[in-house]
């Protein structure tokens, strides 16, 4: 049994997670014998309105459990912005039980070609499904374009629908953000496609590549024309760390630089020394930030360092910048749940 919950407007974020988890434990028995007896009506209209009280953005089903008999997901569908108040939500859930289990996200099916939806009123088979897979040259990504036999039946809006519930169980949610790039659902079957199911064992195969951490050089200019050199993590993607919603942005202005504004010299060796340090005191605090981008041009370095709000990264932050000495240093500080400073970085 597989039951899913509307997407709500798109509002502020609300504070009720404790609040949910509080009505959770009151409604246990009462839910629990709706979910029993397959009442899929009264079942959504209990858990509707709670979900809907955290946030109207989110997302809710119940779903086969991997371990429990069920899993009550609650999640974001996507929506950056709510990402990581689903992760607090699961985050201060009981613990699983031989009857629940909780995720921020969907997961994997490990039945999924055995799985058959009706969409639109015609049946839609997982083992019926084709993918034609291209992994672009150096990027940590596959392109997917997804046949059905129904699919000629079907609108786009609908046949992009089914394209994604099937990737999200075959692949989880979270593997389809990470893996997966541009999304095309086609009415004729691709060349060279296969089957759905060769799907997990290639995004394998392609994150197996990727394993270790890694750190690209780039070069650009900033909006004024001037030269701009940045150094990012990659793969540099949100979904891997979802409770950082914090951005510590580290501004350090250096006084020698050459002709492009590029620091030189001393400065050079001040702003290595300067990031060794940061490293370090991230390196303590590896479950609570993270290093993403640092760029340098027009005589200043911009430090991204991406959060936990309910860490100290920020306090690190603010100390570290008190010894430098070359101009005035500044820490700005501010929420960002969909990483918008460093989307030129996003893999």
């Amino acid at each position: 049994m597989r039951l899913f919950g509307r997407k709500g407007a798109d509002e502020e974020a609300g504070d009720g997670i404790a609040e949910f988890w509080a009505w959770w434990q009151e409604s246990r028995p009462g839910l629990d014998s709706l979910v029993a007896n397959g009442e899929v009506e009264g079942l959504e209209e209990r858990l509707a309105p709670a979900v809907a009280a955290i946030h109207p953005g989110l997302v809710w089903e119940v779903a086969p459990g991997k371990e429990a008999a069920h899993a009550l997901v609650v999640t974001a569908a996507g929506d950056a912005e709510l990402r990581s108040l689903a992760h607090r939500w699961v985050k201060a859930a009981p613990p699983s039980d031989m009857l629940w289990e909780f995720h921020p996200s969907r997961q994997a099916n490990p039945q999924a070609m055995e799985l058959t939806l009706d969409v639109g009123g015609f049946e839609f088979a997982l083992d019926k499904l084709m993918l034609g897979l291209r992994v672009p040259r150096d990027q940590p990504r596959v392109d997917v374009s997804a046949y059905h036999p129904i699919f000629g039946e079907l609108d786009e809006d609908t046949r992009m629908e089914a394209t994604l519930l099937a990737l999200d169980w075959l692949l989880g949610e979270d593997d389809v953000a990470r893996w997966v790039g541009e999304i095309t659902p086609a009415t004729f079957q691709p060349i060279d496609s296969v089957a759905a199911v060769h799907l997990p064992a290639v995004v394998a195969d392609l994150a197996s590549g990727y394993a270790e951490e890694e750190w690209v050089l780039l070069e650009g200019q900033t909006g004024s024309g001037a030269p701009l050199v940045a150094t990012a993590r990659h793969p540099l993607r949100p979904v891997d760390y979802p409770l950082f919603d914090q951005h510590i942005e580290i501004t350090l202005p250096y006084t020698h630089r050459d002709e492009n504004g590029l620091p030189v010299g001393d400065s050079l060796t001040a702003l290595r020394d300067f990031e060794e340090r940061l490293a370090a005191r991230l390196l303590k605090l590896r479950d609570d930030a993270v290093l993403a981008a640092h760029l340098s041009a027009e005589g200043h370095r911009i430090i991204h360092v991406y959060a936990d709000p309910t860490g100290d990264a920020a306090i690190h932050a603010k100390e570290l910048i008190v010894s430098w000495e070359e101009g005035e240093p500044r820490v700005d500080v501010a929420a960002d749940p969909s990483w918008s400073a460093v989307v030129a970085f996003l893999t």
